[in-house]
C-alpha cells in the first residue's frame, strides 16, 4: 500500500521548509519533501496532487542559483512558489526579478487587489511573515498581481487558470495570521486534495510496509521506554507479532528507577516480550574522560549497535533492527533527504555516528513523522496515555545533560535533581503544560553557604520548553512559587549541589538539549 497521493515540496534550502510540511499534514494532507534537483520523472513517479517551492537563501540572479528542474511546468498539476520559489516562477516564464539592497525580513501588512481561490475568506489587509532579498518587479506575461506590501511590492500573483501561482511570504510561519487559511486554499480549493493522512491510514500503511520489509525474518527493537520507541515496538508488534523482539539496553544513562518502569509498563501494560539488558559498564566505560558532545554521541550509538549485536546472537539469526527514529532527528542530524547541503547541527544516536560495519538492516518505520504525530499513532495503536504525554528523551540519555565528563557520581547527582523536578512539575499540575522539561548538570562549581558551612559544590539548571514538534522552542514561563519550590526541593535534598539556575533561550538560537 502507497501514501495517499499529496503533496510533493521541493526543498531550496528554506529553514521553513519542514514547517511547510508539517502544516499541510495538519490539514490531514500527506506531504513529502524532495530535494529541488529531484527530476521530473521521478517527481512523476510520485504521483503527487500538487508542488509547492520551498523558500530559500540563494538569489535567482545569481548565475549558479537552485533552478526548476527541467520540464516541471510541463507536468499538469498546480504549483505554489513561496519567496524564493516565487522568484523561480518568474524569472522561469519571463517575468523580471531584481536584488533588492537589504531585502526584507519580519512582519509586513499586505492589501489583497484581487481575491482568488488562493486568497478566498482571507482579510483585505492581513499580517504576513516576510524574509526576501530579492523581489518580482515584472509579472509573466497573462500573470495577475493578488496582492502587494504598504511599500508597493509584489505580494502574491497567479496564472490566468489560477494553477500556478507565488506568494513573497511565508503563510507557514505562525507569524502569518491568516496562513493556515492560505494553505487550505491551496489544499482543497487549487488542488482538489483529500483529508486522507491520518494515523488509522498512516499505522495500516506501515504495518504492511514493515511484513514486506521483514518477512519471515526476525527483528529486534530497540526500547528505551520513550514515546518513540514504544510506539515502534506497538507497530512491529502488530506487524509481525512474535518475529518482533523487544530489548531494552539499560546503558546506564537513565533517569532514577527508568529501566525498572519502562519495563514493567510494556511488559503488563502491552503485553510486549521485553528483555532487560544491563549493558551500562560497557558504556560507561567507553565514556571515561570524554567530555566532547559530538563524541559521547558517537560512542554512545556504536556501543548500541555492539550492544545489540551481541543480545541479537542469544535470539538465533536476526536480520533488522527496528528504531523510533523521527524526522526532527534526520533533519538535525543533516542527512534529511530534501536538502543536499544542510548542516549538522548534531547528530543522533539513531541517525548518526551508526557504525559502517553495523550487520542489521535498519527498519525505521516513523522517520517521516514529528513528535505529534508519533502521538497521534500511538493512541491509534491503543497505547496507554502515561507513555504518550511523556516528555522526550534524547537517544544518549543523561550523557548529553551532564555537561563536561561523565561519572558514576555526576549521573547520580543529575538523576536525583531531575526525579525532584519532574516530580513537582506533576504535582503542581503543569507537566502536560511543557513540550520537554529536564534538568542539568553544569560543569563549574561555585560557592555556597549551607548552615554555618562555606560549600563548593555543583550548579544544576533547570530547561522547560513549549513547542508543537520540536523545530522550535520557547521558554516555559513558571510561576515564581514552582520556581521557589523546585530550587529549594533539589538544593536541600540532592548533596553535591548548591545552586540551581533557569535556562530562558528559545530555540533558535539555542537547541532544546544543551548538547
Amino acid at each position: 500500500m502507497s501514501h495517499p497521493r499529496g503533496i510533493l515540496i521541493l526543498d531550496y534550502g528554506s529553514q521553513y521548509t519542514q514547517l511547510i510540511a508539517r502544516r499541510i499534514r495538519e490539514q490531514h494532507v500527506y506531504s513529502e519533501i524532495v530535494r529541488y534537483d529531484t527530476s521530473v520523472a521521478d517527481i512523476r513517479s510520485r504521483a503527487p496532487l500538487g508542488i509547492i517551492l520551498s523558500g530559500g537563501p540563494s538569489s535567482v540572479t545569481e548565475p549558479r542559483a537552485p533552478s526548476l528542474p527541467a520540464g516541471l511546468l510541463q507536468l499538469d498539476l498546480p504549483v505554489l512558489g513561496i519567496c524564493y520559489g516565487m522568484q523561480l516562477l518568474a524569472q522561469e516564464l519571463g517575468g523580471r526579478v531584481e536584488s533588492w539592497g537589504s531585502g526584507e525580513y519580519g512582519m509586513a501588512d499586505i492589501r489583497v487587489q484581487k481575491p482568488n481561490s488562493l486568497l478566498q475568506n482571507v482579510s483585505e489587509h492581513t499580517r504576513v511573515w516576510m524574509s526576501h532579498r530579492d523581489r518580482v518587479t515584472a509579472l509573466p506575461s497573462g500573470w495577475i498581481a493578488l496582492a502587494a506590501t504598504g511599500n508597493g511590492i509584489l505580494a502574491a500573483m497567479t496564472d490566468a487558470e489560477e494553477t500556478r501561482l507565488g506568494i513573497q511570504f511565508h503563510p507557514e510561519v505562525s507569524h502569518t495570521v491568516e496562513g493556515e487559511t492560505i494553505l487550505r486554499n491551496f489544499l482543497f480549493r487549487v488542488v482538489g486534495a483529500d483529508a486522507t493522512w491520518t494515523p488509522g491510514n498512516f499505522v495500516q500503511d506501515q504495518v504492511e510496509k514493515i511484513r514486506q520489509q521483514v518477512g519471515d525474518k526476525k527483528v529486534l527493537v530497540g526500547v528505551s521506554g520513550g514515546v518513540d520507541s514504544t510506539v515502534t515496538a506497538s507497530l512491529l508488534h502488530r506487524a509481525v507479532g512474535k518475529q518482533a523482539i523487544a530489548v531494552m539496553i539499560d546503558h546506564g544513562l537513565l533517569r532514577k528507577n527508568e529501566a525498572g518502569e519502562c519495563v514493567s509498563a510494556l511488559k503488563d501494560g502491552l503485553g510486549v516480550n521485553i528483555h532487560l539488558y544491563d549493558e551500562s559498564r560497557r558504556f560507561l566505560e567507553r565514556l571515561q574522560g570524554v567530555t566532547d558532545p559530538e563524541e559521547k554521541r558517537k560512542i554512545i550509538g556504536d556501543q548500541f549497535i555492539r550492544s545489540f549485536e551481541r543480545v541479537a546472537r542469544s535470539f538465533g539469526t536476526i536480520d533488522f533492527l527496528a528504531q523510533g527514529t523521527l524526522y526532527p532527528d534526520v533533519i538535525e542530524s543533516g542527512v534529511n533527504f530534501g536538502r543536499g547541503q544542510a548542516a549538522v547541527i548534531k547528530s543522533h544516536h539513531n541517525v548518526g555516528g551508526l557504525p559502517e560495519d553495523m550487520n542489521l538492516d535498519l527498519v525505521e518505520p516513523l522517520r517521516e513523522l514529528f513528535k505529534d504525530e508519533v502521538r497521534n499513532v500511538g493512541r491509534e495503536l491503543g497505547l496507554p496515555e502515561s507513555l504518550i504525554t511523556r516528555h522526550p528523551f534524547p537517544g544518549p540519555g543523561l550523557a548529553v545533560r551532564v555537561l563536561g565528563e561523565i561519572t558514576p557520581e555526576r549521573l547520580e547527582i543529575l538523576r536525583e535533581a531531575d526525579e525532584i523536578y519532574l516530580r513537582i512539575l506533576r504535582e503542581e499540575g503543569l507537566y502536560q503544560d511543557i513540550w520537554q522539561a529536564f534538568a542539568v548538570l553544569l560543569p563549574v562549581r561555585t560557592v555556597g553557604v549551607m548552615g554555618d558551612s562555606r560549600t563548593y559544590d555543583c550548579v544544576v539548571a533547570l530547561r522547560a520548553v513549549t513547542s508543537t514538534d520540536g523545530m522550535t522552542a520557547d521558554w516555559y514561563p513558571f510561576p515564581e512559587h514552582v520556581l521557589q519550590r523546585i530550587s529549594n526541593s533539589i538544593v536541600n535534598s540532592v548533596t553535591g549541589v548548591n545552586r540551581v539556575v533557569l535556562d530562558i533561550t528559545s530555540k533558535p538560537p539555542g537547541t532544546i538539549e544543551w548538547e
